[in-house]
């Protein structure tokens, strides 16, 4: 009878989606809050609150969406034309390495028709 008892008292394991532990975790996070009683409030093991502001820390409790960086975009021929505009010591010159290990130097005062035939053969 105690072991029916048992079964009846067992827990069901909750699911959380990664937003809902985020914002449990900022509860924690506010000036004098308690991981336990925001855990209790909750319905959460404190030991798992803690492993989720681990993981919030560590930058693992992200939202799975990328992060968003401003670009600029330039044709290749472009960018090195300002490069090659741009004042260099010393002589100067340009490695570029493309996939494929494909590998050009460009000397400064190079005659840019050449590198743009180069650069065209090269994408194709």
């Amino acid at each position: 009878m105690v072991g029916s008892e048992l079964s009846e008292v067992r827990r069901v394991r909750r699911w959380r989606s990664v937003t809902e532990k985020r914002q449990i975790v900022h509860l924690t996070l506010e000036p004098g809050a308690s991981v336990a009683e925001v855990a209790r409030a909750h319905g959460v093991n404190a030991n798992q609150l803690f492993k989720w502001r681990r993981a919030w820390e560590g930058g693992d409790l992200s939202d799975g969406s990328p992060a968003l960086l401003p670009v600029q975009l330039s044709s290749p021929v472009e960018a090195l034309e300002a490069a090659l505009q741009e004042p260099v010591s010393d002589g100067g010159s340009i490695h570029i390495e493309l996939a494929g290990s494909v590998r050009i130097r460009v000397e400064r005062g190079v005659d840019l028709e050449l590198v743009r035939c180069i650069l065209a053969s090269v994408k194709k």
